[in-house]
Protein backbone atom coordinates (compact mmCIF):
# COMPACT_ATOMS: atom_id res chain seq x y z
CA UNK A 1 0.00 0.00 0.00
CA UNK A 2 1.29 3.46 -0.90
CA UNK A 3 2.12 5.82 1.98
CA UNK A 4 -0.51 8.52 2.50
CA UNK A 5 0.29 12.20 2.88
CA UNK A 6 -2.48 14.51 3.98
CA UNK A 7 -2.17 18.00 2.47
CA UNK A 8 -3.32 20.47 5.10
CA UNK A 9 -3.47 24.21 4.84
CA UNK A 10 -5.79 27.21 4.86
CA UNK A 11 -8.91 27.13 2.69
CA UNK A 12 -10.89 30.08 4.09
CA UNK A 13 -10.36 33.24 2.08
CA UNK A 14 -9.50 31.26 -1.07
CA UNK A 15 -11.60 30.01 -3.94
CA UNK A 16 -11.54 26.36 -5.04
CA UNK A 17 -8.60 26.80 -7.40
CA UNK A 18 -6.62 28.83 -4.87
CA UNK A 19 -7.15 26.12 -2.26
CA UNK A 20 -6.18 23.27 -4.58
CA UNK A 21 -3.38 24.66 -6.78
CA UNK A 22 -0.55 24.06 -4.32
CA UNK A 23 -2.00 20.66 -3.46
CA UNK A 24 -1.80 19.65 -7.13
CA UNK A 25 1.84 20.81 -7.21
CA UNK A 26 2.63 18.79 -4.06
CA UNK A 27 0.94 15.72 -5.54
CA UNK A 28 3.01 16.14 -8.71
CA UNK A 29 6.19 16.22 -6.61
CA UNK A 30 5.28 13.23 -4.43
CA UNK A 31 3.39 10.81 -6.70
CA UNK A 32 6.46 9.86 -8.81
CA UNK A 33 7.92 8.44 -5.56
CA UNK A 34 4.93 6.17 -4.96
CA UNK A 35 3.35 8.53 -2.41
CA UNK A 36 -0.43 9.07 -2.47
CA UNK A 37 -1.76 12.45 -1.34
CA UNK A 38 -5.05 13.21 0.36
CA UNK A 39 -6.64 16.54 -0.55
CA UNK A 40 -9.40 17.75 1.82
CA UNK A 41 -11.32 18.97 -1.25
CA UNK A 42 -11.11 15.68 -3.18
CA UNK A 43 -14.32 14.76 -5.01
CA UNK A 44 -15.80 18.13 -4.05
CA UNK A 45 -15.63 19.87 -7.44
CA UNK A 46 -19.14 21.26 -6.87
CA UNK A 47 -17.48 23.66 -4.41
CA UNK A 48 -16.12 25.64 -7.37
CA UNK A 49 -19.49 27.43 -7.36
CA UNK A 50 -19.02 28.74 -3.81
CA UNK A 51 -16.56 31.42 -4.83
CA UNK A 52 -14.41 32.52 -1.92
CA UNK A 53 -14.60 30.15 1.06
CA UNK A 54 -15.30 31.62 4.47
CA UNK A 55 -14.84 30.06 7.88
CA UNK A 56 -18.52 30.48 8.73
CA UNK A 57 -20.14 27.18 9.67
CA UNK A 58 -23.42 28.16 8.02
CA UNK A 59 -21.77 28.54 4.61
CA UNK A 60 -21.54 24.80 4.11
CA UNK A 61 -25.22 24.26 4.92
CA UNK A 62 -26.11 25.27 1.35
CA UNK A 63 -23.81 22.75 -0.32
CA UNK A 64 -24.84 19.53 -1.99
CA UNK A 65 -22.60 16.84 -0.55
CA UNK A 66 -22.75 15.34 2.95
CA UNK A 67 -18.93 15.44 2.81
CA UNK A 68 -19.12 19.24 2.51
CA UNK A 69 -21.33 19.69 5.54
CA UNK A 70 -19.57 20.59 8.81
CA UNK A 71 -20.02 17.09 10.30
CA UNK A 72 -18.93 15.17 7.19
CA UNK A 73 -16.00 17.48 6.58
CA UNK A 74 -14.81 17.19 10.17
CA UNK A 75 -15.12 13.39 10.32
CA UNK A 76 -13.22 12.87 7.06
CA UNK A 77 -10.49 15.40 7.81
CA UNK A 78 -9.93 14.01 11.31
CA UNK A 79 -9.74 10.47 9.93
CA UNK A 80 -7.32 11.58 7.22
CA UNK A 81 -5.06 13.40 9.71
CA UNK A 82 -4.97 10.37 12.01
CA UNK A 83 -4.43 7.72 9.29
CA UNK A 84 -1.87 9.54 7.16
CA UNK A 85 1.80 8.59 7.16
CA UNK A 86 2.78 12.27 7.17
CA UNK A 87 0.81 15.50 7.49
CA UNK A 88 2.23 18.07 5.06
CA UNK A 89 1.00 21.61 5.77
CA UNK A 90 1.42 24.71 3.63
CA UNK A 91 1.11 27.89 5.72
CA UNK A 92 3.03 30.02 3.19
CA UNK A 93 1.28 33.32 2.61
CA UNK A 94 -1.36 32.77 5.29
CA UNK A 95 -2.92 36.03 6.47
CA UNK A 96 -5.11 34.65 9.26
CA UNK A 97 -4.95 31.59 11.50
CA UNK A 98 -6.49 28.48 9.95
CA UNK A 99 -8.37 26.86 12.83
CA UNK A 100 -9.08 23.75 10.77
CA UNK A 101 -5.43 23.23 9.91
CA UNK A 102 -4.41 23.72 13.53
CA UNK A 103 -6.88 20.97 14.46
CA UNK A 104 -5.41 18.71 11.76
CA UNK A 105 -1.92 19.24 13.17
CA UNK A 106 -3.15 18.34 16.65
CA UNK A 107 -4.90 15.19 15.42
CA UNK A 108 -1.87 14.04 13.41
CA UNK A 109 0.56 14.77 16.24
CA UNK A 110 -1.70 12.95 18.71
CA UNK A 111 -1.71 9.92 16.39
CA UNK A 112 2.10 9.98 16.27
CA UNK A 113 2.23 11.07 12.62
CA UNK A 114 5.07 13.38 11.60
CA UNK A 115 4.07 16.95 10.74
CA UNK A 116 6.00 18.79 8.01
CA UNK A 117 5.21 22.49 7.61
CA UNK A 118 6.15 25.03 4.95
CA UNK A 119 6.05 28.44 6.62
CA UNK A 120 7.93 31.71 6.44
CA UNK A 121 10.80 32.11 8.94
CA UNK A 122 8.87 34.92 10.62
CA UNK A 123 5.68 36.94 10.39
CA UNK A 124 3.24 34.08 9.78
CA UNK A 125 0.04 34.24 11.90
CA UNK A 126 0.52 30.57 12.84
CA UNK A 127 3.60 31.39 14.89
CA UNK A 128 2.70 29.95 18.31
CA UNK A 129 4.76 28.07 20.90
CA UNK A 130 2.36 25.12 21.19
CA UNK A 131 1.93 24.77 17.44
CA UNK A 132 5.69 25.00 16.91
CA UNK A 133 6.11 22.19 19.43
CA UNK A 134 3.83 19.92 17.35
CA UNK A 135 5.69 20.63 14.10
CA UNK A 136 8.32 17.99 13.42
CA UNK A 137 9.92 19.69 10.43
CA UNK A 138 9.59 23.36 9.46
CA UNK A 139 10.92 24.57 6.12
CA UNK A 140 10.40 27.72 4.08
CA UNK A 141 9.30 26.33 0.69
CA UNK A 142 6.72 23.85 -0.55
CA UNK A 143 9.44 22.05 -2.50
CA UNK A 144 11.46 21.55 0.71
CA UNK A 145 8.36 20.30 2.54
CA UNK A 146 7.75 17.74 -0.20
CA UNK A 147 11.41 16.73 -0.15
CA UNK A 148 11.42 16.20 3.64
CA UNK A 149 8.20 14.18 3.28
CA UNK A 150 9.70 12.07 0.50
CA UNK A 151 12.79 11.39 2.63
CA UNK A 152 10.65 10.42 5.63
CA UNK A 153 8.77 7.89 3.53
CA UNK A 154 11.72 6.51 1.55
CA UNK A 155 11.96 2.75 1.97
Amino acid sequence: MKPLVYLGGPISGLDYDGATDWRVRADNLLSPHGIKTLNPLRYQEHLRRVGKFTNAAHETARLESPMSMPKGLTIRVKWDAKRCSVLLVNFLGATTVSIGTVLEIGWAEDAGNPVVVAMEPEGNPHEHAMLNHCIGFRVSTLWDACDVTRQLLAC
